[in-house]
Formats: C-alpha cells, structure tokens, sequence
C-alpha cells in the first residue's frame, strides 16, 4: 500500500530542502510532502510549525513523518495532536518533554562534541556554512538552494518542546555517517539515551537530503 510521507525541515523551514527526495519516493509508488515553515517569522513558534505538518498529513489521515535536524522539536507536537504511523529523525535535534531547542546544545553536549570531531577530523573547528554543511553536497545542487535559504527566528529556540512523552510507534534514527556538525558517535548517544534506540547509518552528512537522497530514500524504504 503506498505510503504518504511527510518530510519537515531543519532550520529555515524550507520545504525544498527535501527537492532530491520527494521526486524519489514518488517513483518508488508513494507520496511526498514536504511542508514549508516560516522559520524567519518571529510570531511563528514550535505550534504554529506542528499546525502546517499536521495541515499536509490531512484531518483523520495517516502518515510518516519524517524530521530533519530542528524538524526533532516539531516532531512530538505533530504526534501529541495526529495518528501517526511511523516516526523518522534524520540528523534530528531530538527534544525530550520541556525542552527547548536553545537549551538542547548544553544538555547534549552538542557543541564540545562537534569541536571534538573537527579536532579528530582535521577540519575547521569554527562553524562555518561550508564546512558543516556543504562539504559532501554537489555545488551545483548548494548553488541552487542559496537564493531560498531563510534565517531561523530566535522564538523557536526559547520556546518549550511541551509533550508528555514519545508517542507508542514505530521510531527510527537515521544518521549520517559524514554529519559533521551532529557527529555520527553523539548522534547515537543521544538516540540511546534519549529513545532507547540505536540509529541506521547512511553515508552523507548533516545536509544528506541533498548530498545523498538515493541513499536516504533507500533506508527510508526499509522501514516499509
């Protein structure tokens, strides 16, 4: 039975970050949303974000859901609200009940251990665009994104993740092997804490719906 699935972003909230995805997953016989989110309006917060995924499912309908990066924060709000058939982060924030997204970098170490891989690495240890997150990605597919790129409002970050608890279905954790600025080894210590759960590796890095969407598509198929 074909599947709907429906794919929300990171940080920005641009629904064609998923452009190399959704072509794909429609080929393989399912359907494709991807949700655009005012990720630079300062009046928009983590609610008015849950309000458009659960738009694009559809009243009394069923979906995957799947969340890039930031999209972790809107995830169990979606869930809290809307049937749900199955939960994917992919290189995902992943909040746990009070949270916020400006808090999360402290209670996971996410930064010492980003520094850490870079140090590792041999790369730049100052965040940069290029170095993050367009390393693996084609320059003409980041050539093709610059003029859609949209700032992340401030709010989102201040505001609580409030949801009691992950909801009982299906989860999985994907996790680029190359994610330089969610390093592969803290990816799965937070998924271990904080889900209980190992992640699927796939190869690309934080930005893998664009460097590497045959092979995410790939294991977003397994889970059927």
């Amino acid at each position: 039975m074909p599947a709907h699935f429906v794919l929300v972003p990171g940080a920005g909230g641009m629904a064609s970050y998923w452009y190399r995805v959704v072509p794909l997953l429609e080929q393989a016989g399912h359907r494709a949303t991807a949700v655009d989110l005012p990720g630079d309006d300062e009046r928009a917060g983590l609610s008015v974000y849950a309000d458009r995924v659960i738009e694009a499912i559809g009243a009394g309908k069923e979906a995957i859901l799947v969340a890039q990066s930031l999209g972790g924060f809107t995830a169990p709000l979606v869930c809290a609200r809307q049937s749900i058939g199955m939960l994917v982060f992919v290189n995902a924030m992943i909040p746990v009940p009070g949270e916020t997204a400006g808090a999360w970098w402290d209670d996971t170490g996410a930064t010492p251990a980003r520094i850490a891989a870079a140090e590792r690495g041999g790369y730049e240890k100052e965040f940069d665009v290029d170095t993050y997150f367009l390393h693996d990605v084609p320059a003409d597919v980041a050539a093709q994104g610059e003029d859609e790129q949209r700032s992340e409002a401030q709010i989102v970050f201040s505001e609580p993740c409030r949801f009691a608890a992950w909801p009982e279905v299906p989860t999985h954790v994907i996790a680029g092997q190359g994610d330089r600025f969610f390093p592969l080894e803290f990816q799965r210590r937070v998924a271990r804490k904080r889900l209980g759960m190992d992640v699927d590796e796939v190869p690309g890095g934080h930005l893998v719906a664009l460097s590497n969407p045959r092979g995410l598509v790939d294991q977003l198929l397994r889970y059927l």
